[in-house]
């Protein structure tokens, strides 16, 4: 396939390609069920699922700026607002494994878990913020809310991002290396992501060129 090829099934395919990908750790998951290869504990093992995938769809939605804007591809911006939607899915599956295979709908205990327990508190918080973004995230309420408006609503996903490490964070105690490199890679893309003033390579770029 020539490289003019792959750009136009590229361009041509991202999305579909994109919505049946993200959904095969569901497709495994409820797979795992039927099957029972879970494991010993497949409670355990679809909370963890869904909340790795959870986090690794909002770290690729904050990706798509700086990828976009260092890259100077114009097709992963069509990809942010799908990926946004699947990091709510994988959150909504989460907190309904919690609810009701963790607590069976005791909202008591419930209740006294979010209170209680810290981690549990930032993931519901996380989960409560990611709402009005999943809601908000139509065209339709783009133009109802105005740009100004929807841009400063969707700007909480580097609270939740950051909530979401903290999660990871807190419920792992011992083990932290995987939530620290993702909260150093959470760092990474809120720096790209800043105005482009505040980072601009033409520079290195230009001094590049000069000694070519």
């Amino acid at each position: 396939m020539s490289a003019r090829t792959w750009k136009v099934w590229l361009l041509e395919y991202h999305k579909p390609v994109l919505f049946i990908a993200a959904l095969i750790p569901f497709v495994h998951l409820v797979s795992g069920i039927f099957l029972d290869n879970l494991g010993a504990n497949p409670v355990d093992t679809i909370t963890h699922e869904t909340g790795d995938w959870t986090l690794y769809f909002l770290l690729a939605t904050l990706a798509v700026t700086p990828l976009r804007r260092y890259s100077r591809w114009r097709w992963p911006q069509r990809l942010r607002r799908m990926l946004g939607l699947y990091a709510f899915f994988y959150a909504l599956l989460h907190f309904l494994t919690f609810l009701v295979f963790d607590h069976f709908f005791d909202w008591g205990e419930i209740a006294k878990d979010i209170v209680k327990r810290p981690y549990i508190t930032v993931g519901f918080s996380a989960f409560v913020l990611l709402i009005p973004l999943a809601l908000t995230s139509t065209d339709g309420m783009l133009r109802r809310l105005g740009g100004k408006r929807w841009k400063r609503l969707h700007s909480l996903v580097y609270v939740i991002g950051t909530l979401a490490i903290l999660h990871y964070l807190w419920l792992v105690k011992a083990d932290t290396r995987e939530p620290l490199l993702y909260g150093v890679l959470l760092i990474v893309l809120l720096v790209l992501r800043l105005p482009k003033k505040g980072l601009s390579f033409r520079p290195l770029r230009q001094a590049t060129d000069s000694l070519s």
